[in-house]
């Protein structure tokens, strides 16, 4: 991986210089592709880094969100050059200028071959998601060196100036696409939401389908990390001599069925001689409503 970051990064460099001096707004866009690239890349590899770091006094779960951290600026930023690219393009076809369409293919021609050599180099990177990510990338890049490929040659072939311009919005639109589901997750990640793979509801079911549990209230579901997923959840039970089974069970269930290892569950019974509280509120087990959907129901009893 550190071989395809700095295959990647050196050949982005000449590919922007390559595309200011032949005027190619398509090479400079698969340059800032291949600058994504190296971005991804180089995150795969930090947060490689920063894991190996244990918890601390301060950062009791870890350095693993750097990463996410890293994503999300890198998302932004990557937004407003394709916005600037967009930007570039529309100018360009109210305003054609000249492009040297040989010095585009050969430049482009290398970006691809360097695209295809750093997916080769990945390959066996797929037991991650960083791996995957970079992965993907490379590969959609790789598209984006076609793209400035194919225009180069039409203008080189036809002098048709407005190829170069609205090829590079179609390799805007890939990394638009990209870098948008980059900063979705990245979001999703730092605001704790439930992973989007998961569904919250059953979750919640298959927790109050448990044999001796009453209902599950306070439940909540987010990621540590990039790929690490976290619960805690109270759970009112009706004999607290069945805990350790219904602990035991309630581990298993959101292991197998969800891969969710990092479980807190708090158990709760009911106390029939608490006489210092006149209400209590809580919130039972999520119930089916009659057309399907999924509610909370909130009980009031009166001791």
């Amino acid at each position: 991986m550190t071989w395809a970051l700095g295959l990647t990064a050196a050949y982005a460099l000449v590919e922007a210089a390559g595309g200011w001096w032949s005027g190619s707004l398509a090479l400079l866009s698969d340059a800032g592709h291949m600058i994504t690239d190296a971005f991804a890349l180089g995150l795969a590899l930090f947060a490689q880094t920063v894991a190996r770091r244990p918890p601390s006094e301060r950062n009791s779960f870890g350095y693993a969100r750097a990463e996410v951290l890293g994503a999300f600026v890198n998302a932004v930023f990557m937004l407003l050059v394709v916005a600037l690219i967009v930007i570039e393009a529309v100018q360009r076809l109210l305003h054609p200028a000249p492009v040297a369409g040989g010095t585009v293919m050969a430049i482009a021609a290398v970006g691809l071959a360097v695209n295809l050599a750093v997916a080769w180099m990945l390959r066996d990177h797929h037991d991650n998601m960083n791996g995957r990510a970079a992965y993907l990338h490379v590969l959609s890049d790789a598209l984006g060196s076609v793209a400035a490929l194919l225009a180069g040659a039409i203008i080189w072939r036809t002098g048709w100036l407005a190829a170069d311009p609205l090829l590079s919005c179609v390799v805007s639109t890939l990394l638009l696409a990209s870098t948008w589901n980059l900063l979705k997750q990245s979001v999703n990640v730092l605001m704790e939401g439930v992973p989007p793979h998961l569904s919250y509801p059953g979750i919640g079911q298959a927790l109050a389908g448990i044999p001796g549990v009453e209902n599950v209230h306070d439940l909540h579901v987010w990621h540590m990390s990039a790929e690490r997923i976290a619960l805690s959840a109270h759970v009112l039970i009706d004999d607290p001599a069945h805990w350790p089974a219904v602990l035991s069970a309630g581990k298993k269930v959101l292991r197998e069925q969800f891969a969710i290892e990092h479980v807190t569950l708090q158990p709760g019974w009911r106390d029939a001689d608490a006489k210092s509280a006149r209400r209590v509120i809580r919130v039972a087990a999520l119930e089916r409503k009659p057309e399907g959907g999924l509610e909370r129901k909130l009980e009031r009893e009166q001791s």
